[in-house]
Formats: structure tokens, sequence, C-alpha cells
């Protein structure tokens, strides 16, 4: 079941520009991309579909559930960009803390993280306290903590940040795995190397504007035929930032 933006406004503050101006969006199906330059509003729009933030105008649902439903937040999950280690807690305790302030039981909060650390390949640290874990390991506690709740939709905002190219692969390689019939997973990036072939879909935002979604196919083919191998989503992405640029008012 995808999210659904309706229309949405949004601006940080009553007499500051909108960041959103009555988009409209549908989360896509399977594992998909979200590109833009920062300032886009990739952040923005990722916060108002986790009902993390509200809109000024328009409405944000899942099915039947409005965002500013308790129950929608253990729907969707949101992992930020910046995934901060609970000073004296495990790692397993803090994805259980996580859970609980889903409105999970201790208990049930308490086994389902031994269950979102497996899925993360990091059920062996789970009696790592969260201090001394490695960046990378941090966000894979970030992954976890968004799965423990069995979120139906999982909300990255630019997972592999300060991630050398063989963490962003592992970590792509793990996203991909979690993106299921029943799961949706939408992740944010500015860098266009973030973009792995095996995704579904591809959305770019460009000042607040969605100018681009569809299939990883179909972005793809937006590149010269004269593109050279591997290279193909770099020049996809800069003819459809030229193509919205010329487009603009």
């Amino acid at each position: 079941m995808p999210v659904e933006l309706h229309a949405v406004s949004y601006a940080y503050g009553r007499n500051k520009p909108r960041i959103l101006d009555r988009l409209t969006y549908t989360t896509p199906h399977g594992f998909t991309v979200l590109l833009g330059p920062n300032g886009a509003g990739k952040s923005t729009l990722l916060k108002l579909a986790a009902g993390v933030n509200q809109p000024a105008t328009g409405a944000v649902r899942l099915g039947r559930l409005s965002s500013t439903a308790r129950e929608y937040r253990t729907k969707v999950a949101w992992m930020p960009q910046t995934i901060t280690a609970m000073t004296g807690l495990t790692a397993r305790e803090q994805v259980a803390y996580t859970g609980w302030l889903k409105g999970m039981s201790r208990a049930d909060a308490w086994d389902a993280a031994v269950a979102a650390l497996g899925r993360v390949q990091m059920k062996e640290r789970g009696d790592t306290k969260a201090k001394q874990l490695s960046g990378g390991q941090l966000r894979r506690v970030g992954v976890a903590s968004a799965l423990v709740h069995d979120a139906r939709v999982l909300l990255l905002d630019e997972p592999t940040a300060g991630m050398d190219p063989t963490q962003r692969r592992v970590f792509r390689d793990l996203i991909l795995h979690l993106a299921t019939d029943e799961v949706q997973v939408l992740m944010s990036t500015h860098d266009v190397a973030d973009l792995a072939e095996e995704a579904d879909h591809v959305t770019v935002l460009t000042e607040g504007a969605i100018t681009f979604t569809g299939s990883t196919r179909d972005f793809l083919a937006h590149a010269p035929t004269e593109t050279p191998a591997g290279r193909q989503a770099e020049a996809a992405y800069t003819a459809l930032s030229t193509q919205a640029a010329l487009s603009a008012p």
C-alpha cells in the first residue's frame, strides 16, 4: 500500500518560502531512488511522508490512515540522515527502544529487535554498545529501528552519506533485499552514484517539483545514446536537470 501525498505544501516558518508547493506524489511499488540536489526538498518530502512534519495544505495518507494518526506511524518508518548512538544502550536496546516508542510492549519490542537486527545482518552485534559501532554499522541499526515495528513503507534519508564505495554497495544490496511485495522502500540521495540499476523506480525532485518519476529503465533511457557504459545514470540525470531548467518559468 503506497503513501499518497495530495497537493501538499510546506515551509519552514510562516514567512519563509515554500519548499514544496501543492506537490502530489504516490510512493511507487518496490525500491525507489529519490534523486535531487541538496536543497531540492527531498528531506521535506520524506518527513511529510513519515508524518514527522505535517503539511500546511494538502493531506498525506496510507490507505484510510491520515499521517496525523498514531497507527499511520506504525506502518510508515523514517530513517533520518543522522543516526545517533544512544549513550549506554546496546544495539538491541536501541532498536527495542524505538519499537516501544512506536507503541509496542516492552517484551514484544525486545523480541522484535533481534529479528530486525537479523534482517540487516547485525544480529551478532546486538550486545555491542551503540557508541562502539562503526558508522556503517550504526546506519544498519537505524534501518533495524525502522523495521522493528513491522512497517510497510521505509523512508530512508541519504542513508549512504559518508560511506565509501564498498560500504554503499553493501548497503544498497541490503535495501534491495528488504524491498519486497509487502514492503516499499523510498531512499533519497543527491549522489547519482547511489542509483543501483536494480532499483525498480527513480523519482527526481528539482526545486520542490517532481521532474521525473518512472521505472529505472525509463530513467536511463534519457541518457544520450553515445553515453559510455557505467555513466548512463549520471547522463540521464544531467539531461533531465537541463530539461527542467529550460522549462522553468
